[in-house]
């Protein structure tokens, strides 16, 4: 059962749809146990990171998703979530992430219009698991104001161009995420889910 990991702030709807379609196992989690019994975690979110770690800290779920990952279940990050498997940000104030993956989250500095909102193509620089079938140019959905900084080149697979260079998909071991909403990117978004459901 691939978990998606409900604490207070995500689309989680539509995630569990999205795997639903595509017939796999996914159920909204909300407790210690049920990180602990699934077997695949999902973490999606929308909103401010440091509102997102206090609600993570607050209700156990950052020490549970850590254990969890560093025993080898697999992770997806989505968006925000995506954002919190990182070391920290710098988002409204300095606030500590889940540092599963090396690297800073700051504000996207651009003359293009910010938030990064719309359709915009990946640029594939890795050909791993998690993008099979994906061409480059393949077009997803982004909305965000902050990025990836000061990352591990070696687990940046995807980037895409707004004015700077975001990476957009980054993956290492059990690690994976998107800075886009695979669950609102199409038939690609879909077959990016598949993908990781696959792994499992």
């Amino acid at each position: 059962m691939i978990g998606i990991i409900d604490y207070g702030m995500g689309n989680l709807r539509s995630v569990e749809k999205a795997f639903q379609y595509l017939g796999c196992e996914a159920k909204i989690i909300d407790d210690l146990k049920m990180i602990r019994d699934a077997d695949a975690l999902v973490l999606p979110g929308v909103g401010a990171f440091p509102d997102a770690m206090e609600l993570l800290n607050k209700k156990g779920f950052s020490n549970a998703i850590k254990e969890e990952v560093k025993k080898g279940k697999l992770i997806l990050g989505i968006c925000l979530g995506m954002q919190l498997l990182f070391d920290k940000s710098y988002e409204v104030k300095e606030v500590d992430g889940l540092h599963l993956l090396k690297g800073e989250i700051k504000e996207i500095k651009t003359n293009l219009k910010v938030p990064h909102i719309g359709w915009n193509s990946l640029i594939i620089r890795k050909n791993v698991p998690l993008l099979k079938e994906i061409k480059n140019g393949d077009n997803v959905y982004f909305v965000h104001s902050y990025y990836l900084t000061n990352g591990d080149e070696e687990d940046i697979c995807a980037i895409t161009e707004y004015g700077i260079e975001i990476p957009a998909v980054i993956c290492k071991d059990n690690i994976f995420s998107c800075q886009f909403h695979p669950e609102k990117s199409g038939d690609v978004g879909l077959q990016i889910l598949k993908n990781f459901a696959e792994l499992i």
